[in-house]
């Protein structure tokens, strides 16, 4: 494994402790995996960089060629505060100025990263729970696999079945595949450590894809009912046309809405959980800054309390969060392949 050294020269920048930066940086995506900071020495893992410019071509290389965000390589470099693009890898002319045109960017970042580890356990963990239980059919499963069995079948029974009706069965790889994803990558986001620690269902980015999909087998498992009732309802012909189409607008705004509503309700309360926690810590170094090293003592069994009891609360969260996103997809496909009533 590689690792990336920032000297002390560099890292010790500003001795004042920042709350805001050391929070953001906690919960939002990044080019490096940071484990820990020894001193003024920040070890972190180097994260593939991979680039698409339209003047140079293809680019592949570690993060760790930017330092930190404090260096250059092959003209790209990753744009500090003050920029339009901060954050972003952006490229630079012959004069160093930055170009207005940001290259594609297709690295693997820490989100990355922790997508492509949490899918590979999934993987494997069913791939041979399925295996195991074919093995032992007609007897009791033990195990992991006894302590997964009540999980899936309450989400066939109280999720699935109870919300699509009969024929809910071709909708249960899709729910358990979403349920168990959200599920695990909450978890593994509480989990300090890598490969752990990714905040994947924290980044807006991954709940519009999961809330994309159930858009799209909602609408395309849609029977004929679901669509009249979008564009010809059963309401009075004046609130239909010629003049002003008010429950088709207001319908055809809901199927947007609907997965709107299940990419901000998972984002907003995995992210607050993990502001919440570095918060608490943060302010160990907030004291010692303002009050002393004496005074950090005391703040910090405080706050080392209150981040395990949210930690603790984040598990139930996590359980929670799969579930509701399990249930309104569920109810979202039952709404669109009832029959008319």
């Amino acid at each position: 494994m590689c690792f990336a050294l920032l000297p002390a020269a560099r890292a010790n920048e500003s001795s004042a402790f920042d709350a805001g930066k050391f929070v953001m940086e906690h919960v939002s995506d990044a080019h490096e995996w940071h484990l820990f900071t020894v001193g003024d020495v920040h070890v972190s893992i180097p994260l593939p960089v991979i680039l698409y410019s339209k003047t140079g071509g293809f680019h592949v290389f570690l993060s760790s060629r930017f330092e930190h965000g404090h260096a250059v390589w092959q003209n790209f470099r990753i744009a500090q505060e003050g920029s339009p693009h901060a954050g972003k890898i952006v490229e630079l002319d012959a004069s160093g100025t930055e170009l207005a045109a940001l290259p594609w960017d297709f690295s693997i970042t820490k989100t990355v990263a922790g997508l492509i580890f949490s899918a590979i356990i999934i993987i494997l963990l069913f791939t041979w729970l399925a295996r195991r239980m074919q093995q032992i059919a007609g007897h009791a499963p033990s195990g992991l696999l006894n302590m997964l069995e009540p999980v899936i079948l309450f989400v066939r029974d109280d999720v699935a079945k109870s919300s699509i009706g009969e024929h809910y069965e071709r909708f249960m790889p899709f729910l358990l595949s979403v349920f168990f994803f959200i599920l695990i990558n909450n978890l593994f986001g509480l989990i300090p450590i890598a490969p752990f620690g990714a905040n994947v269902t924290g980044n807006i980015g991954v709940t519009l894809v999961l809330a994309l999909f159930t858009f799209f087998v909602t609408s395309f498992s849609g029977n004929r009912h679901y669509w009249k009732e979008i564009f010809n309802p059963d309401v009075p012909v004046w609130m239909k046309f010629p003049l002003f189409p008010l429950m088709q607008l207001i319908e055809i705004m809901s199927m947007f809405i609907k997965p709107i509503v299940l990419m901000v309700r998972l984002f907003a309360n995995m992210l607050a959980g993990h502001m919440v926690i570095t918060v608490f810590l943060s302010l160990i170094f907030m004291f010692s800054a303002l009050l002393g090293p004496v005074a950090s003592y005391g703040v910090s069994v405080l706050s080392v309390i209150f981040s395990v009891f949210i930690t603790l609360l984040d598990v139930l969260v996590s359980f929670i969060q799969a579930y509701v996103f399990t249930l309104l997809s569920a109810l979202y496909i039952g709404m669109a392949t009832s029959g008319e009533h």
